[in-house]
């Protein structure tokens, strides 16, 4: 049975619910672990930004070897603010203003273009990037679960236009290059992530064959899944590391890339809580326990639905199973729920419910429908607990409202 790792009573006696409150040597245990199954190749942990934007985790990553792989100018701005510059920033933006790649530049990140068609404008209006890589979209992938179809995806370039985009780099007079894929989310399928690098490395020599360049880098992405579910097992870091290992000896002799990842999950979900009390509970078709939290502090159940985004859910001092509940925030919303015909012990008006994995994509997609604020974030660094992110208040929510003047 999943638990709590640490004891928030004290907390809940000064901070009203809901927070967030996350494992600062969990996340550190899992940092450690990947770089271990890494440590036979120049290895590089780029943290998904997005996963969890809060600086002291990016700072606190920072000073353990890790990189930041952004999306977006805010992210390079949280890196910038943490002190990261240069080839510790990888950015890979979708759809990107000018600007954004602007600001990339000016840090001196590695640029990763989404799409070639970006590249002559980039060189035209910006510069030369020191390095460049692009994303690679293959027609086929293993196992591609949330990120979908790999011929509907709004993300990276076909392997025909790789070979278009690196001529365009070499004839730039760019000399460093990195390749980068992002093929799946979340799987605990060793043999499919395997079989997904195979997929970037093939691509990687026949690359650099056709048009004699060798790379300095090779991302395979992130999407290393995190066992929401009790009974699922901890993918086994150690034998994916041994596998792509075998991979990479077999694929390059000549010459000997980097490797990078860029893990959200991985890194910080399973060490992340959302702390939230019982309000209400409702008999109706079925039994609804209402708590102050709602799908504005944690979307994924609300999303992709409570059964495929399942979370763990475990109710403070009580366990066993008493009977089936929903367990419901308070949005306008049906799909507001958490749970859906969870059996959990007995719950009454006031309890506290722990809801489990929620250390990634979890704070970071919250939003203020219904004018609901945003939850605080603490961390526990294994002698007491730290505020990194206040609530919102109400101040904040109307913050950037205008009078409404004309605008022109």
């Amino acid at each position: 049975m999943k638990k709590i790792s640490f004891s928030i009573e004290e907390l809940l006696k000064k901070i009203p619910t809901p927070f967030y409150v996350y494992d600062q040597n969990g996340i550190m245990g899992s940092v450690k672990k990947l770089q271990k199954a890494f440590s036979w190749v120049d290895f590089k942990e780029f943290f998904a930004v997005k996963a969890l934007p809060n600086p002291y985790i990016l700072k606190l990553l920072k000073d353990n070897g890790c990189g930041t792989d952004c999306s977006s100018l805010a992210e390079l701005y949280l890196s910038d603010m943490v002190g990261l510059e240069n080839e510790d920033i990888l950015f890979t933006s979708n759809n990107t203003p000018l600007e954004e790649y602007q600001k990339a530049y000016e840090l001196g990140a590695i640029i990763n273009f989404d799409d070639i068609g970006h590249i002559p404008e980039f060189i035209e209006k910006i510069g030369i990037p020191k390095i460049a890589s692009i994303r690679y979209t293959p027609e086929k992938a293993y196992g591609s679960g949330i990120i979908g179809n790999p011929l509907e995806s709004k993300f990276g370039m076909p392997f025909e236009k790789l070979i278009e985009g690196y001529q365009m780099f070499k004839d730039a007079g760019i000399k460093r290059y990195g390749i980068h894929a992002m093929i799946i989310s979340n799987t605990l399928d060793i043999d499919i992530i395997t079989k997904n690098t195979e997929t970037i490395f093939k691509a990687v020599r026949k690359i650099s064959k056709k048009l004699s360049i060798e790379f300095e880098f090779i991302d395979i992405g992130g999407g290393f899944g995190i066992p929401y579910r009790p009974e699922e097992k901890e993918l086994d870091i150690y034998l994916l590391g041994k596998n792509i290992k075998e991979l990479y000896e077999y694929y390059f002799v000549d010459f000997k890339p980097k490797i990078f990842t860029e893990n959200g999950r991985y890194i910080t979900g399973p060490h992340g809580y959302l702390i939230t009390k019982v309000l209400h509970i409702k008999e109706s078709y079925k039994t609804y326990v209402g708590v102050d939290a709602n799908m504005a502090n944690l979307m994924r159940p609300g999303l992709y639905g409570p059964k495929n985004a399942y979370h763990h859910i475990t109710v403070l001092g009580k366990e066993g199973k008493y009977k089936k509940y929903d367990i419901v925030g308070s949005l306008c919303e049906n799909n507001d729920k958490f749970a859906v015909d969870r059996e959990l012990p007995k719950i009454e008006k006031g309890d506290i419910l722990i809801i489990h994995d929620v250390g990634a994509h979890g704070h970071s997609m919250g939003f203020n429908y219904n004018g609901k604020l945003r939850s605080a974030e603490f961390i526990y660094d294994g002698i007491g607990f730290k505020m990194i992110r206040r609530q919102e208040t109400l101040k904040d929510y109307f913050s950037t409202i205008e009078g409404g003047d004309i605008y022109v």
